[in-house]
Formats: C-alpha cells, sequence, structure tokens
C-alpha cells in the first residue's frame, strides 16, 4: 500500500516559526524556478506582516528590509503572473489592490533590480531561486532587536528600581526561575535577558494577529540605560531561545516550590501529590481520567494511601499515584491551599457513606484533567499562577 504523504499545514509553518525554525516554501512538483522565487518573495512579506502587525511601508526613514518588501508587494500587485501564482496563496488578500510604487517601471524586477532602485548596490551571485540578499530570519531578528533598543530618555526614573531590584538579589530577598516557553509577560514583570535585567515598563492595547495568536506592543527599560519598543511575542521569543534567560519573582514569591535537582541548604518539605480514584462508583467510573485527588504531604505518598479502601477522604477505595511534585522551603499547608482555591469552581460535588453508614463529602477531589493541573503546577513555579484561573468549561488555565 503506497503511503499518504503528509501534508504541511499553515499552523505547521507558524509552530516552526515560532520555535526558530526557519521553513522554505513548499516546492511542488509543478512549480518552475521563476514560480518558487516569486512565492518564496511573498512569504517574505507575509512573515514581515506577522511580525510587525503591518503593511511594510515606502520612505527614506524605513529601514532596507521594509523598503524592499514595500516595492516587492508593489510589483507583485502590478503583475499578473504573480496574481496568478500566488491567487490560492493570498490567505491575507495582499493581492486584492494594485500598489503606488515609488519606482517606475510596470515589468516585474529582480530583487537586486528592486535594491539597486532604492539606491542599494549589491552584486548578484547564487542560483536565480535565492533570495541572495535576505539574511536568515534569526539574524533579522536579531538585528531588529539590537536596532530597537535607544537610550531610555528617562532611565533615572528607572535606575533606582534596578539598583533595588540588585540589592533584594544579593540578599536573597528575591529569587529568579528559568523562564518557561510561552510563560506569561505583563506590565511590571522584570526579567533577565542577554545578561541584563529587563523591565516591562508598559505595555499597550492587545490586538489578535492573523493566526489567532494575541499581541501587544511593549516598552522595555534595561538596566543598562537602553530601552526598546518590540512586540510581546517578540520579547517571549527572545526570552525563550536565550538559554540562561531567567524571570525575577517578586519578594512574595521568593523560595523554591518545585525541584528538579536538589542544592545545598535545599531543606525537603514534602511533596505534591496528584491521585486517581479506581472506585466503581458510577460517575466516578464514567469520569475517571479528570477527576483527580490533590494534596500536600510531609511524609510518604505511598504509604500514605496504603489504607486508602477504608477511608472517605479516598473515596473508600484505592487510589493510584499519577503525579507527583517535590517541595524544598514551603509552607505545606499555605500550598495547600492556594491549590485548593485555584481548582475550587471545579471541587467534585459527590456524597458518599462511610463504613459506620455517616454521610461524607471528600473536599479534596476536583473534575480537573492532568494536563490542566501540570501546568497550574507550572505555573507556581514559575510565580505567574496570579495571572490565570481555571475555566471549568474549557478545562484549561486562561
Amino acid at each position: 500500500m503506497a503511503k499518504k504523504k503528509q501534508q504541511v499545514t499553515d499552523d505547521d509553518l507558524d509552530l516552526l516559526e515560532e520555535l526558530g525554525v526557519e521553513s522554505e516554501p513548499v516546492q511542488t512538483g509543478g512549480r518552475t524556478p521563476r514560480e518558487q522565487r516569486i512565492i518564496a518573495g511573498f512569504e517574505e512579506i507575509e512573515r514581515f506582516i506577522e511580525e510587525r502587525g503591518r503593511h511594510p511601508q515606502h520612505g527614506d526613514d524605513r529601514d532596507i528590509f521594509e523598503r524592499l518588501y514595500a516595492v516587492r508587494l508593489d510589483r507583485i500587485r502590478e503583475s499578473s503572473e504573480c496574481r496568478e501564482v500566488l491567487k490560492d496563496l493570498d490567505a491575507r488578500g495582499l493581492l486584492g489592490d494594485k500598489g503606488n510604487s515609488s519606482i517606475g517601471g510596470d515589468d516585474l524586477q529582480d530583487d537586486e533590480d528592486l535594491l539597486a532602485a532604492l539606491g542599494v548596490d549589491k552584486s548578484s551571485g547564487g542560483d536565480i531561486t535565492s533570495l541572495v540578499h535576505v539574511r536568515p530570519r534569526s539574524e533579522i531578528s536579531a538585528a531588529e532587536e539590537v536596532a530597537q533598543r535607544t537610550p531610555c530618555s528617562d532611565f533615572h526614573l528607572f535606575k533606582p528600581l534596578f539598583e533595588t531590584v540588585q540589592q533584594d538579589l544579593d540578599a536573597g530577598k528575591r529569587k529568579t526561575v528559568k523562564f518557561g516557553e510561552k510563560a506569561a509577560i505583563r506590565e511590571g514583570h522584570l526579567f533577565i535577558l542577554d545578561g541584563q535585567k529587563a523591565f516591562v515598563a508598559k505595555a499597550g492595547e492587545v490586538f489578535t494577529n492573523d493566526y489567532g495568536h494575541e499581541n501587544c506592543r511593549l516598552r522595555v527599560i534595561y538596566d543598562n540605560g537602553t530601552e526598546s519598543d518590540l512586540l510581546l511575542r517578540s520579547l517571549q521569543s527572545a526570552l525563550y531561545k536565550d538559554k540562561h534567560s531567567r524571570r525575577i519573582l517578586d519578594r512574595d514569591q521568593v523560595g523554591p516550590l518545585f525541584l528538579d535537582n536538589e542544592e545545598e541548604g535545599d531543606q525537603a518539605t514534602g511533596y505534591v501529590y496528584v491521585l486517581r480514584s479506581l472506585s466503581d462508583h458510577p460517575f466516578v467510573a464514567e469520569h475517571r481520567k479528570a477527576i483527580h485527588k490533590i494534596g500536600v504531604t510531609g511524609g510518604n505518598v505511598t504509604k500514605r494511601i496504603a489504607n486508602a479502601k477504608k477511608d472517605p477522604t479516598y473515596l473508600l477505595a484505592e487510589v493510584e499515584v499519577v503525579a507527583e511534585y517535590k517541595l524544598a522551603n514551603i509552607n505545606r499547608k499555605a500550598l495547600e491551599v492556594l491549590i485548593h482555591k485555584f481548582f475550587a469552581n471545579a471541587r467534585l460535588d459527590l456524597e458518599l457513606k462511610d463504613r459506620f453508614g455517616s454521610q461524607v463529602e471528600p473536599r479534596e477531589w476536583f473534575l480537573v484533567p492532568l494536563p490542566a493541573i501540570d501546568e497550574a503546577m507550572q505555573k507556581i513555579k514559575e510565580g505567574t499562577i496570579g495571572e490565570f484561573q481555571y475555566d471549568r468549561e474549557s478545562a484549561r488555565l486562561v
């Protein structure tokens, strides 16, 4: 049986781009080198729009790449050949209007010619299918990020903050944690990026891009006296790609909650455990994989559940441990209260009779899938749990 060829979707390409993987334009067997080149050039324009949230514009005050994309888009719109090649690829409707190019001529020009018309002398070379003037996206993004950092005119207002934060870090009053993928970024947050402390001084109005992702413009102040005006998703990506990036926690978030590797001086204080019931109760049996008990203990979890089938706390049935999170230097009771409060709207409403016939209502069982519990643990670890809530209808954190 012939193996069906797997198609690459727009979501796949978007995911690859988020992960920093440069995706080449899909080359189908019927495309000529010229058509492949047209598609590649069009995709560069689409990536610009995705990152900047606007169409490329003409003007001497624009960088050379934006000016090139603006002229290229005009030429594509004016070319019947390009419009025919791209008609099924134009998800944003970029071909709808013919542009008003500032460069004369009706023929589709090569990028080398466009650059020359813009006053840039770029010698040609290489395969005609290659966009020889275009640097890799990672290099362009890095250059844009550096270019966006300008002297901060009111740095004197932020300098005391950075000094206080450093004093807190030196005194152990603040801690840093690894920045997680797609972790929250909000106004007032502090990070370490490329060895510099970065403060999110302002977050603009949130908008949704063509892929359904929320984004906004940020004003970020750095401790070296510079600032940048960049998109939230760009900062998020930079923090994720920097292997040494960190989130700086607030004073009230001090203390490691979950340990992967114990360090000298850490005091083990127990575990957060997640249990799944093996009860044959009709409702429990029907929703078994979505019903979990979340608890905190300072002892051994296995010993704690040894007599589960005799204890109403465990629904008078055997249980299995499906997740454990080791704690260090933490108030177990306070953490347990925090977790139960977070999932309070999904608390399981179930009444049972104990072995003496008395009615009992277990309070530590929740109708919450395991991935949502694990995500909540990660948000607690990152110090961002206060920015989320559990949505019972969608069974996820929002």
